[in-house]
């Protein structure tokens, strides 16, 4: 299972996060208080933009000046919208869970994309820190591998290592990580990532 680290906002921790993780999550939607401007070079993780409702064109123009691995789709973006994002790099795209999602809905976007990527439903987005009833999982019968997400922390790693789904591919680790909002406490998110590894 892979390790995805988002919000990244200086160019320091980007470098040293890369170190230690699969994918670097840089946060392009000026709705965030993780929001950045552009992300950074030179790191050894895959680079990750998240964005949301952005216009096509707009999305591949900074797919392609910010050398991104993948994008992250926040929003309400069609399935047409990420069969053409496809073309360009790899996609990931975020949907909000809670009692009410309705996961037969993911079925036309199947074909377009690479993950999805499951956060707490929120008014904002995702990043609201909190975490969402991991048994609504067992309703999603797809065949696209999943990224979960959501108000995961240190003291999340039972529950994780609990949740038993096929399709689980890789986990989020953001706000539960942090000291203040983009700045990530290196300590506790290298002390997860040797007990998640081992």
């Amino acid at each position: 299972m892979f390790v995805k680290v988002c919000g990244i906002t200086t160019p320091q921790q980007a470098h040293e996060i890369s170190q230690l993780v699969d994918y670097v999550g840089f946060i392009f939607h000026p709705g965030s208080p993780r929001f950045v401007s552009q992300s950074y070079p030179s790191m050894k993780a895959k680079k990750v933009g998240v964005l949301v409702n952005v216009p096509l064109q707009e999305l591949i123009q900074t797919a392609l000046l910010e050398k991104l691995d993948s994008v992250q789709l926040h929003g309400s973006e069609s399935p047409e919208y990420c069969a053409a994002m496809k073309e360009q790099v790899q996609v990931i795209k975020s949907f909000g869970v809670d009692a009410d999602f309705d996961f037969d809905q993911l079925k036309a976007y199947e074909p377009y994309v690479d993950y999805f990527l499951f956060d707490t439903k929120t008014p904002k987005h995702g990043g609201s820190g909190k975490q969402f009833d991991w048994r609504l999982l067992k309703q999603y019968q797809g065949a696209t591998p999943f990224i979960l997400s959501g108000g995961l922390r240190p003291e999340s790693l039972p529950q994780i290592q609990e949740v038993n789904h096929p399709k689980l591919t890789g986990i989020d680790l953001n706000s539960g990580f942090e000291t203040q909002p983009g700045i990530k406490n290196l300590l506790l998110l290298k002390q997860f990532l040797h007990d998640f590894h081992n």
